[in-house]
């Protein structure tokens, strides 16, 4: 079995973000890490790899820097590593995005494609689904459980207050979630490892059946028309009533703003 996992490497909210003037992350800038989402998806595949004997191929487009994270994700365990970076790639949204993962994975052999739900420095998932379509294989997503039978791939799919147990025939692609696992720890002797090894790097010519026009930031349909690290709350309201009062006034509000 040949398994490829779709990682990025996003900024750490917790040390702050910074914006270019164009409105898009300033990523060169910040402190990163691997996607939540993405290192569950990740884990996934290693736990199948250890079941099944499975080979993982983990691919992320991002900044020459982004090799961080395929190095770390080697370390975890991964067999190869793919690195999709050039500059006519910069400023992708989801659509450029998913297009240019699916013109890097035509040039790879797969039985299962995974990708983490979604990334914490956009929250749209959408680029799973969208790879899916480009390459024209089933999706099932939101994953909290995944077992192989035979071709196919069993995954409970979470849903409300209950999950739908789905079956697909490989090649699938399956969006996991944060909550599908605990992502095992790097070993000394797999950093060792990672260290050693040769990332693949790839660029606009190592893609396939892509076209420019939609790559990169000229490619990309969505237009942010503003970005802010924070966004300030309002000035709260402070008012002295006795506990009678104070009941009936909390009461109102919340039939105000139609909580109750």
């Amino acid at each position: 079995m040949k398994i490829v996992v779709c990682i990025k490497q996003v900024p750490d909210t917790k040390g702050g973000v910074q914006f270019n003037p164009d409105g898009t992350l300033n990523r060169a800038a910040m402190l990163t890490i691997m996607n939540p989402d993405d290192k569950s998806g990740l884990e996934a595949a290693l736990r199948l790899k250890d079941q099944y004997g499975a080979e993982v191929t983990v691919v992320t487009m991002g900044l020459p820097k982004a090799e961080d994270v395929l190095r770390e994700a080697m370390a975890m365990g991964a067999d190869k590593a793919v690195l999709v970076t050039d500059r006519v790639l910069g400023g992708a949204d989801t659509w450029a995005t998913s297009q240019t993962l699916a013109g890097a994975i035509r040039n790879l052999d797969y039985d299962l494609i995974i990708t983490g739900r979604q990334a914490i420095d956009g929250d749209t998932a959408q680029v799973g689904p969208q790879l899916s379509e480009h390459l024209n294989i089933p999706v099932i997503s939101y994953a909290q459980n995944i077992k192989i039978d035979g071709d196919s791939v069993i995954v409970e799919r979470q849903f409300d207050d209950r999950y739908h147990v789905l079956k697909a025939k490989m090649p699938c692609l399956i969006t996991a979630l944060a909550e599908l696992n605990e992502p095992r720890y790097m070993t000394p002797g797999g950093i060792f490892d990672a260290c050693k090894a040769d990332v693949t790097v790839w660029g606009r010519a190592d893609l396939v059946d892509v076209e420019d026009s939609n790559l990169g930031l000229k490619g990309s349909p969505t237009q942010i028309a503003k970005a802010s690290d924070k966004v300030r709350k309002g000035k709260g309201e402070k008012v002295n009533l006795d506990p009678a009062e104070s009941v009936d006034y909390i009461v109102g509000k919340l039939k105000e703003k139609h909580v109750i």
